[in-house]
C-alpha cells in the first residue's frame, strides 16, 4: 500500500520506519521537504528513489504531492501498533457513518491534537482508513489508537462499564462548557447527512451540541468536532478542573 503527500510519509518515517519499504519521490520535486525526507530514509536506511512524475502517479495515483512512501501493511494505523505520546486514555472519540475520507482525515486531525486516548469507528457505513485518509489528516492516522468497531451499542455498554460518561453531539444539545468533560468521557460524533443513529443517542448520557448564532444551519463535522474536543481539552487542562 501506498501513502502520498509529505505529511503522511514523514510521520511514516517517524512512527514506524521497519514498516516502510521504499520512499519514492517525484524528480520534478525540489526543495527542503524533499531533503528532510532523503535524510529520514538514510536515517532510518530506508530506500529513497527519485523517479519521473509519470511513474509515480501510475503507482501512487496523480494526488501524490511529489512523494510517496510504500508501507508493509493492511492498515494506516493498526490499533495494535499505534502510540501517541501525551494521548489522554479517559478521553475517547466514537464516529459514526462518516462517509466522506476527507472528512475522517480531518476528524482524526483535530482528535491526534486534542490528544484522544482511542478512537472508534463504526465499520459498516463508515469510509475506511484510507491513503486519502492518511493524507488529510497530515500524517495524524499514524499516532492515534483507531480501532474499527461492528457494534456501536456493546461498545457504549462497555465504555460505560468502565466508567465512562458517553455523550452525543446533536444540534439541539446543551453548549459542550455547561457539561463537565473533565472525567472519563467517550464523545459521539454522527455522519454528515444524518448524524448519530437513533438507537446511539438513547444510550448516550447526554446530548452536546453547538449554538449557531448566525443564519447557516450547521458547521463541518470536524469543525464542530474540534470545538466540543477543545472545550474538553481546556476543562482537563484548567486548575479548578484537577
Amino acid at each position: 500500500m501506498f501513502l502520498y503527500g509529505y505529511h503522511p510519509v514523514r510521520e511514516a518515517l517517524r512512527h514506524r520506519p521497519h514498516e516502510v519499504a521504499r520512499v519514492l519521490v517525484s524528480a520534478a520535486r525540489a526543495g527542503h521537504r524533499r531533503e528532510e525526507i532523503a535524510e529520514a530514509c538514510r536515517r532510518h536506511r530506508v530506500p529513497f528513489q527519485v523517479v519521473p512524475e509519470k511513474a509515480l502517479a501510475e503507482l501512487a495515483g496523480p494526488a501524490h504531492n511529489g512523494m510517496a512512501a510504500e508501507v508493509r501493511a493492511a492498515e494506516v494505523s493498526p490499533a495494535s501498533t499505534a502510540s501517541q505520546a501525551g494521548a489522554d486514555p479517559g478521553l475517547v472519540v466514537l464516529l459514526e457513518d462518516v462517509q466522506d475520507p476527507r472528512n475522517l482525515g480531518a476528524l482524526l486531525r483535530v482528535c491526534e491534537g486534542a490528544g484522544a486516548g482511542r478512537v472508534l469507528i463504526r465499520d459498516r457505513g463508515s469510509a475506511p482508513v484510507s491513503p486519502t485518509v492518511a493524507k488529510t489528516s497530515a500524517g495524524a492516522t499514524e499516532w492515534l489508537e483507531i480501532e474499527r468497531i461492528t457494534n456501536t451499542a456493546n461498545e457504549i455498554e462497555r465504555l460505560k462499564e468502565a466508567g465512562f460518561w458517553v455523550y452525543g453531539t446533536d444540534p439541539e444539545g446543551d453548549p459542550p462548557w455547561e457539561v463537565d468533560l473533565s472525567g472519563k468521557v467517550a464523545l459521539c460524533f454522527g455522519g454528515e447527512e444524518k448524524g448519530l443513529r437513533a438507537r446511539t443517542r438513547q444510550l448516550c448520557d447526554r446530548m452536546i451540541g453547538l449554538p449557531m448564532r448566525g443564519q447557516v444551519g450547521s458547521l463541518n463535522i470536524a469543525t464542530s468536532a474540534a470545538a466540543v474536543l477543545y472545550e474538553a481539552v481546556r476543562q482537563r487542562t484548567s486548575p479548578q478542573h484537577k
